[in-house]
């Protein structure tokens, strides 16, 4: 069974700071790809950021970069997303994402979780 569950979500002023966690078992544990979209309302679901399993290899979204940082602890089989700065403009349900493919588009991941909301106030 594969099951992904986010967690760390909540309301924070803008300037904030926030991690998410994603607690990854079954075959989603072991995927090659791990990573983070997002959905504001209204809005289609973008890329966040991805990391590889082995290595550090990292990919961000324009949007986030120099602010968000992702990060897998495979031992524990958690993926991570350090936030800060955080703006009005990153309000969001924030969902943790594996596969085998990878990549911006949501075609490539296979495993979603439901989700953990993310609020900015200005």
């Amino acid at each position: 069974q594969v099951q992904l569950v986010e967690s760390g979500g909540g309301l924070v002023q803008a300037g904030g700071s926030l991690r998410l966690s994603c607690a990854a078992s079954g075959r989603a544990a072991s995927s090659y790809f791990m990573g983070w979209f997002r959905q504001a309302p209204g809005k289609e679901r973008e890329f966040v950021a991805s990391i590889i399993r082995r290595g550090a290899s990292t990919s961000y979204a324009d949007s986030v970069k120099g602010r968000f940082t992702i990060s897998r602890d495979n031992a524990k089989g958690t993926l991570y997303l350090q936030m800060n700065s955080l703006k009005p403009e990153d309000t969001a349900v924030y969902y943790c994402a594996v596969g085998w493919v990878g990549g911006t588009s949501s075609r490539g991941w296979d495993y979603w979780g439901k989700g953990t909301l993310v609020t900015v106030s200005s």
